[in-house]
């Protein structure tokens, strides 16, 4: 029996390890533990990699979602439209601004915010819609756009999983008006602890998100507006920094590994394998297959050494946090529907060929 992580941390540790030491070293000799050289590199960086003109390091992802909400003014009374499929903390960017999250369904082929359900949602409180990059694949940018347009509110990039994902042959985190990153550990481009970005192509929505982190100050002590302290650490820079470098090979090794799996994994009666819609390209931070009896699945591959992700099995309007907004089991099927099928497969850019043959050969045999 071979064992298949998840993901591998150690792998991608050990590749980089003679190159990210020193960087974290340099943060501990010159005592940079606070934003410093290392994060401000990195965001010059990163901004250039994405596009955009403006990127700032924050202290996670979840904060980073604030940060872009509460900076474009959103408060109490007002409503922000969020996918149902999601991870709650897109939501929380709404709910710690005191606005409403408006949840509305996926697309059944992406996973990501359904275009065509959104015009319905949006009301005169509506301020935002938060379009997030899921499972590593672009929201359908064009269409979102053009109804926030139309009335007069903006978009907001969710790019929590999509590091140099593209839409129509750019890069995401300037498609809408702003836009926030995680660096979690996990992710595509992770940190070695919490960390996040903001970014935008706006110069008056960059001063605000440079204040936003530093307790609402440009100048020490002199306080402009309400703040709080979201400033990125300086040993998660330079690590950042390292990783950087090496993400465009990263990226296309897992683009390599969903080809391959999506090759050994046709045909497999009651097996979906992930659909790359045509204006994207799916950077797979999770390779998510629909799979009939999807739990017994899940134990079957976890007795034969294959660890699996569930990403989400309980949708947001759904969950008893939310239980206050009314929504109600039956409101969003497509996400209803998928929370239920969906399983995500190891995948990271150190997954071997001969592992991702095991897993295709387990699943295959539980299906036979």
């Amino acid at each position: 029996m071979m064992r298949v992580p998840f993901l591998d941390l150690k792998a991608q540790y050990a590749s980089i390890k003679e190159e990210v030491l020193p960087a974290i070293n340099w943060v501990l000799d010159n005592t940079a533990y606070v934003l410093g050289k290392p994060v401000s590199e990195f965001e010059t960086a990163f901004a250039k990699e994405h596009g955009v003109q403006f990127c700032y390091g924050v202290s996670s992802g979840t904060d980073g979602n604030h940060m872009v909400l509460w900076a474009l003014g959103v408060g109490p009374g007002d409503e922000v439209i969020i996918p149902a499929n999601t991870f709650i903390a897109t939501a929380w960017g709404a709910t710690l601004c005191g606005a409403t999250p408006v949840f509305v369904d996926c697309d059944a082929d992406s996973y990501t915010l359904d275009p065509r359900l959104v015009e319905a949602k949006i009301t005169p409180r509506t301020r935002a819609i938060v379009a997030v990059h899921l499972y590593g694949q672009p929201a359908d940018m064009d269409p979102l756009n053009a109804a926030a347009t139309k009335h007069s509110i903006v978009v907001v990039e969710g790019c929590a999983q999509s590091h140099f994902a593209e839409y129509k042959g750019k890069r995401n985190g300037g498609l809408g008006r702003a836009s926030s990153y995680s660096f979690y550990p996990g992710k595509n481009l992770g940190a070695y602890g919490e960390g996040g970005a903001v970014a935008t192509n706006d110069p008056e929505l960059a001063r605000r998100f440079k204040m936003l982190r530093d307790h609402g100050a440009e100048k020490k002590y002199y306080h402009e507006m309400y703040g709080h302290n979201y400033r990125m650490e300086g040993i998660q820079g330079a690590v950042l920094g390292v990783k950087l470098r090496h993400l465009s090979a990263w990226t296309e090794s897992r683009r390599r590994n969903a080809a391959l799996y999506n090759k050994l994994l046709q045909g497999i009666p009651g097996v979906g394998t992930p659909k790359e819609m045509p204006y994207a390209k799916h950077v797979y931070h999770l390779y998510v297959i629909r799979a009939s009896r999807r739990d017994e699945l899940q134990k079957y591959l976890e007795e034969k050494g294959v660890s699996t992700g569930l990403h989400y099995p309980i949708p947001l309007h759904t969950q008893k946090a939310f239980a206050h907004l009314g929504y109600k089991e039956g409101d969003f099927p497509v996400t209803e529907k998928a929370a239920k099928e969906i399983l995500s497969l190891p995948m990271y850019a150190e997954l071997t060929e001969e592992q991702i043959w095991y897993v295709a050969d387990t699943i295959r045999s539980f299906y036979a």
